[in-house]
């Protein structure tokens, strides 16, 4: 992948993320020098993905920590918390965020100088950069060898929702990563991307992302699954996550949830791929997961063209719940999840 395609850049102290809300006609960079504009970039979907959004936080806080006369713990603690209000849902934010001050309150304890503990931080966000690629490749074999087991040496037709390519993880991506190591071995017929309404994360992300790698693919609106199910169109579906309950229940992109059920039904094995940063063993079930309510321009308008009535109110989360008797496995860098094995998940994140 060259540079060109890499979501986030930390170059000459300065961070620069590819905004997406212009893809793909647009591969423009957003350049980004303080707290405050690494968390408006987040909030507004400059940055978008678990992961991403976790690295960008972290470049974040290295930036705040330069832009500091002196550092205090209790600074530290405040500008953490202004970082991770800036999305609610995906636990990615608040993991590297609070990893994060860790580090800050570890190096200013031990008397570490303003300087020191900024290269720390950009240090620790081009490792966990680095680190991801690796995860997601081991989560991208897994991936490939459950298909192979299952539904034979050949090629399969895939399916996806919203997006979880590069883009989203800042080099291999997670869902996407399994159906881009399975298009390089020659695995894949064709690949469904949901259009994945109302930001159109597929239509816009997911598509150009298959388009850089050549794989063969036809974006389809989520009402569009049902038919493609049950006339036998896809193999297996492949999906991220924002944050996994201790049960397997699961946070992702709106939409999800209803895939879910329908794949069920259908007999159609339906995978969570995830690192585990994306586990939030605090929480029992995904009943305790806050989900984000995304201002009702998104679903009344199109790019500041009015599509509803004037006045009309509109509900829009931009997250869903998936409930783990729905998912068919959760694949994550230690191995495949059964979800319907109590306790599963908590023993393979701790073991």
């Amino acid at each position: 992948m060259t540079n060109s395609y890499r979501p986030i850049i930390w170059k000459n102290n300065k961070l620069l993320l590819l905004d997406q809300r212009l893809l793909p006609h647009s591969e423009t960079f957003v350049e980004v020098s303080d707290l405050k504009g690494c968390a408006l970039a987040i909030t507004d979907m400059v940055v978008r993905g678990a992961p991403c959004i976790g690295f960008t936080a972290i470049f974040g806080m290295a930036l705040w920590v330069k832009n500091q006369t002196q550092l205090t713990l209790e600074q530290c603690r405040l500008a953490c918390d202004e970082m991770i209000s800036a999305r609610p849902t995906a636990v990615n934010l608040s993991y590297e965020v609070n990893r994060c001050f860790e580090f800050m309150k570890t190096l200013l304890l031990s008397d570490h100088s303003k300087e020191k503990i900024f290269q720390a931080l950009v240090d620790f966000g081009n490792e966990q950069i680095l680190q991801s690629h690796a995860k997601n490749l081991s989560m991208a074999k897994i991936g490939v060898e459950e298909l192979i087991k299952n539904l034979g040496d050949r090629k399969w037709n895939l399916m996806t929702h919203c997006n979880t390519g590069f883009l989203a993880c800042g080099s291999l991506g997670t869902a996407l990563g399994v159906i881009s190591h399975a298009h390089s071995l020659g695995k894949v017929e064709h690949v469904y991307a949901d259009e994945t309404r109302p930001y159109l994360q597929g239509t816009r992300l997911t598509a150009f992302e298959l388009s850089k790698e050549n794989i063969p693919y036809s974006i389809v609106v989520e009402g569009a699954a049902s038919f493609l199910l049950s006339h036998g169109k896809v193999d297996a579906i492949f999906v991220g996550a924002d944050r996994i309950a201790a049960n397997g229940d699961t946070a992702n992109k709106v939409g999800t949830s209803t895939l879910s059920i329908v794949a069920k039904h259908y007999k159609v094995p339906f995978y969570v791929v995830a690192p585990i940063s994306s586990f939030d063993l605090s929480i029992p079930s995904g009943e305790h997961i806050e989900i984000e309510m995304r201002p009702m321009n998104e679903i009344t308008e199109l790019k500041g063209i009015k599509l509803a009535p004037t006045g009309a109110q509109s509900i829009n989360p931009s997250f869903d719940v998936t409930d783990h008797q729905f998912i068919t496995g959760i694949i994550c860098e230690k191995g495949l999840i059964d979800p319907s094995k109590v306790g599963e998940l908590v023993r393979v994140v701790n073991s």
